[in-house]
């Protein structure tokens, strides 16, 4: 198949569909190998790249979405109704965070990871569908378990859940209180290390006299 069909009925296909589509599909409809299809997307993000356009392609998983690009978030939303645009407390964010990196956790290590109650969170995240359940836990009660949907993916930019920052190393003191080993003091400056010489023996000075 030409190269440029090929380019034009992916665009044709993610634009119609406005979801992910998987790379599987993509393959059948145009019996295209996998390595064809990826040389295709990558074409059409090429097309897009150019600053006089406002849409892109992103990568979930193993699909693919056409999506506005975020330089224009702002001017989108004036277009639809305010209603629909998802507001997320810091709780909200909290729990999506701990779901993110802890996938299959249920809704009591969610509460204890937390110490609070989250149940208001999690409803609120699954009717905006970023997050959905995982299946049952192997545990007494067999509590529901929880996982980032593919909105979440898409929302945040990740094509796996690889690409999440890393989270810093912690470990608990004799206080049982959360002392980060990736995080250091910063070191004064040269200038601010000569004042806190100075400060330092004027101290001792008076402490002998």
């Amino acid at each position: 198949m030409d190269k440029e069909k090929a380019k034009g009925i992916v665009e044709a296909i993610l634009f119609a569909t406005g979801r992910i589509v998987k790379k599987s599909e993509l393959m059948s409809i145009l019996e295209l190998s996998d390595k064809e299809i990826e040389l295709t997307i990558n074409g059409l993000k090429e097309k897009y790249e150019g600053a006089d356009s406002g849409i892109t392609i992103v990568e979930v998983k193993d699909g693919y979405q056409m999506a506005t690009k975020k330089d224009y978030y702002e001017y989108l939303y004036p277009a639809f109704d305010n209603r629909l645009k998802p507001k997320l407390s810091q709780a909200s964010l909290e729990t999506l965070a701990i779901i993110a990196y802890n996938e299959r956790c249920t809704r009591a290590d969610i509460d204890t990871i937390r110490g609070v109650d989250t149940s208001g969170s999690v409803y609120k995240l699954l009717d905006y569908n970023l997050i959905e359940p995982a299946g049952k836990a192997d545990l007494p009660g067999k509590p529901m378990t929880f996982k980032v949907t593919d909105e979440f993916m898409k929302m945040f930019g990740l094509k796996t859940l690889k690409d999440l920052p890393d989270l810093p190393k912690f470990k608990l003191d004799s206080n049982r209180q959360i002392v980060f080993d990736d995080l250091e003091a910063p070191s004064p400056a040269k200038g601010e290390e000569e004042n806190l010489n100075e400060e330092t023996t004027v101290e001792d000075n008076n402490e002998e006299n």
